[in-house]
């Protein structure tokens, strides 16, 4: 079986690289909206599985696909990827001495079978200046990153004092759900 990563997120390239698996990228354009009555944690495995879906008219028969898809939730909403500077500074001002959660929906997608899950952390941020929050956005410009912040860049070093969960789960891969997923389809 060939495994592709259907992300073009360096940070699932990374992870999965690390975990020792061969595979090739390939994305498609997907429009990454979602009922807004659907709820917030369920949002991620709805965005994972359109994406695979996007691989319907693919020749699949030795060919697994993974997709994922992460998003910060605070109060219950949906904080996805950040559309400008103002928008970056309103969700690292909102997630500022707060705790948030993280979750992150897979789907592992085979010729015959689709397996979706998800895995769910929760992140406590200190509390952020005026300065850190803009010193951040303008130096490492997260706007493809869920919720404007990537926990592995300066701002996840200097504002998460603690996490309950994967911090894999966090950048984007909760790889110890994808390795037991992968091997089901024995992609060792």
């Amino acid at each position: 079986m060939k495994l592709i990563l259907a992300s073009g997120s360096p940070r699932r390239k990374q992870l999965l690289q690390e975990l020792g698996y061969s595979f090739s990228v390939q994305t498609k354009d997907v429009a990454e909206d979602f009922p807004a009555s659907l709820p917030a944690a369920e949002v991620p495995v709805f965005l994972a599985y359109k994406k695979a879906k996007a691989f319907a008219s693919e020749e699949l028969a030795d060919k697994v696909v993974l997709t994922a898809d992460t998003v910060v939730i605070l109060d219950g909403k949906v904080l996805n990827k950040p559309e400008s500077e103002a928008q970056a500074f309103e969700m690292l001002s909102a997630l500022s001495g707060r705790v948030h959660e993280v979750v992150t929906g897979v789907c592992v997608r085979t010729e015959h079978s689709v397996h979706t899950f998800s895995d769910q952390t929760n992140v406590y941020f200190k509390p952020l200046s005026e300065e850190e929050i803009i010193f951040y956005i303008r130096q490492y410009k997260p706007f493809d990153k869920a919720g404007a912040y990537g926990a592995q860049e300066w701002l996840g070093m200097i504002a998460v004092e603690r996490i309950e969960g994967s911090y894999f789960n966090v950048m984007g891969l909760p790889v110890h759900k994808v390795y037991e997923a992968l091997r089901s389809f024995h992609l060792e």
